[in-house]
């Protein structure tokens, strides 16, 4: 995909990026499901390699993937709202730049015509997404990200959100497990029965 390659060259905001511009980005034209998280970290801005870090682990964890299946291209594109490491605030890394997603992910989408799913997992891409669904006409951009992802079926088939995996987010799996204990086993069958 040449679009990749521009996708990987952009520097349109390397004048804010504390670590300089490094596009991480994955996918294939044939890809049946789409994961947009929301920027890399500093592990996976060093690798180069998206949810390359315990937050990945905890995602591949609730998707039963292993890494292998979990990069294969052909089956699973990888794109964030924010292709580059954003920086450091007081509560942990700053929010994906506002540019990236306007700039690139409509082309990106274009390019991926198989697309059957899209985990939207957290609340930047779900707040950038979801708002494009009819479902959402129920609701407002300052839902909170719970009650989205508790009312994951109003926005199906094609959208499944999803609450960040990060380990900062212990707190808030713990106090809801109703996401682990029924959530997770219905995501994993349906990824399972697109990816075949």
């Amino acid at each position: 995909m040449d679009l990749l390659a521009q996708v990987r060259a952009c520097r349109h905001c390397q004048d804010t990026l504390p670590l300089g511009p490094r596009p991480v980005l994955r996918a294939g034209a044939g890809a049946r499901v789409l994961i947009i998280g929301q920027a890399p970290g500093t592990r996976v801005h060093a690798s180069g390699i998206p949810w390359d870090d315990p937050s990945g682990d905890r995602l591949r964890g609730w998707l039963q993937l292993d890494r292998d299946r979990f990069y294969d291209e052909s089956r699973i594109a990888i794109i964030p709202m924010g292709f580059c490491y954003p920086g450091r605030g007081k509560s942990g890394d700053l929010p994906p730049p506002p540019d990236c997603a306007p700039l690139w992910h409509g082309r990106l989408l274009k390019a991926l015509p198989d697309i059957r799913l899209v985990l939207l997992v957290g609340a930047y891409a779900q707040q950038y997404y979801l708002p494009q669904t009819p479902a959402a006409a129920l609701a407002t951009r300052t839902e909170t990200l719970t009650r989205r992802v508790q009312r994951w079926r109003d926005f199906g088939p094609g959208y499944f959100p999803l609450p960040h995996p990060s380990p900062r987010n212990t707190l808030w799996l713990r106090r809801n497990p109703w996401f682990e204990e029924d959530v997770v086993p219905v995501l994993r069958t349906r990824l399972h029965c697109i990816l075949g």
